[in-house]
């Protein structure tokens, strides 16, 4: 099997690793030898062992027919876009990691797989080299999965991590993570929360099996997490995660991103640094949890690598794929029910009756270093009836999701 790569950049070059050093047993998986005949980028790699196969120009791989597969490595919506597109319609198989692709043109890309007998994976593009896709795909299809949770994106897991750890506040852990890598130096995709909201977005379309727009889905990043938050989570034995959430009833479906205070009990408090994880909820086997690398070059490259080992071993036959073009319409989160911290000016002994009065059965915390203020749990209620609760509250600071 003859491949190209498109983009040679991190991913890409983890790719071209990853099918080099671990070539004998890749073989042995897809059942003959992949080699990577053609490397499209803008670029000159001199010094790369690859160097030989780099071209400036798409045509050349568009017209090579020896060419079966196809990763693309590229990132953003054009031209990556244009160009899986037309190599779908020439009956190429295309493997992803662009995850802002697959959350904008997925549905559309595996009705032209289809339609061409090809096929489009993009295991990668949630969750790094952790098999959350072809979990989902091909082990949970028996249930019916009512709820998706997940730290779905390294950089702000490891800030918040290191906001709890070192006490420190929002901008000094940014700077640490961009000194170290982890964050790009315009990281808004990742602390807007945009990056962990097109991965649910395309894990609930796929649930689904109709076009989750990530554009609906509410989305409130981390840049208003504070110090005091972390203060207020360890008095209640809890931690703060940015969380993908996405949970069905009979009413619909409703899916958003935000930060969560999450309690001692739940899995997510022991996922830490740059790790991921995902919790699937099924009717009937409960629930399920993977947890790994979620970025880096080699745990994506890997990912990628297995996608194109299945299209090998498929070629020439579409895998169908759940997911329909079919607009999927999510409910307010206004509906959403939960309980949630929330804090005010003053203190739990004065301002603090009223509260309770305003919220009912609520559960004050009693942090150290915290002056002036004070914060609670309230007990399940909407979002909506949340905020309406909160501009009855003097001094109010902010809310957040509670999970128990």
């Amino acid at each position: 099997m003859k491949i190209a790569i498109l983009g040679y950049g991190t991913v890409g070059q983890g790719v071209a690793r990853v099918l080099t050093e671990n070539a004998d047993i890749i073989e042995e998986n897809a059942g003959e030898k992949i080699e990577v005949r053609r490397i499209l980028d803008l670029r000159e790699f001199p010094n790369d062992p690859f160097a030989d196969k780099v071209t400036h120009d798409f045509g050349d791989i568009l017209k090579d027919r020896e060419i079966g597969i196809v990763v693309e490595t590229m990132g953003g919506l054009e031209p990556a876009g244009s160009f899986t597109s037309r190599l779908l319609s020439s009956g190429r198989s295309v493997v992803t990691s662009n995850k802002e692709l697959v959350a904008s043109h997925g549905a559309e890309f595996l009705e032209l797989a289809a339609a061409n007998n090809a096929n489009y994976m993009f295991e990668a593009s949630v969750g790094g080299g952790i098999p959350i896709i072809r979990t989902l795909r091909d082990s949970l299809v028996a249930d019916n999965i009512t709820g998706i949770e997940g730290i779905l994106n390294g950089t702000t897991n490891y800030m918040l991590t290191a906001m709890r750890d070192e006490n420190t506040d929002y901008a000094a852990a940014l700077k640490k993570a961009q000194e170290l890598g982890y964050a790009e130096r315009d990281p808004s995709a990742d602390v807007e929360g945009w990056d962990c909201c097109r991965k649910i977005a395309i894990l609930t379309s796929l649930v689904l099996g109709k076009q989750v727009d990530y554009r609906d889905v509410s989305t409130k990043g981390i840049t208003g997490v504070e110090t005091a938050d972390f203060k207020y989570a360890a008095a209640f034995g809890a931690d703060i995660k940015l969380l993908g959430v996405s949970k069905t009833n009979s009413r619909g479906t409703c899916a958003f991103v935000a930060p969560v205070m999450v309690s001692g009990k739940s899995i997510f408090c022991s996922v830490n640094d740059v790790y991921n994880a995902v919790l699937f909820k099924g009717n009937m086997l409960g629930n399920v949890t993977l947890c790994g690398k979620g970025a880096g070059m080699l745990p994506t490259a890997s990912a990628v690598v297995s996608d194109v080992i299945d299209e090998t071993r498929n070629y020439g036959k579409h895998v169908p794929v759940k997911w329909s073009r079919e607009k999927a319409e999510l409910l307010d989160l206004g509906t959403y029910k939960s309980r949630f911290f929330i804090r005010a000016l003053g203190s739990a002994d004065e301002e603090g009756l009223k509260a309770r009065l305003i919220f009912g059965d609520i559960q004050f915390a009693d942090p150290k270093d915290i002056y002036g203020e004070y914060g609670f749990l309230t007990p399940g209620m909407t979002v909506e009836d949340v905020a309406g609760r909160c501009q009855k509250l003097d001094g109010y600071i902010s809310w957040m999701f509670y999970e128990g």
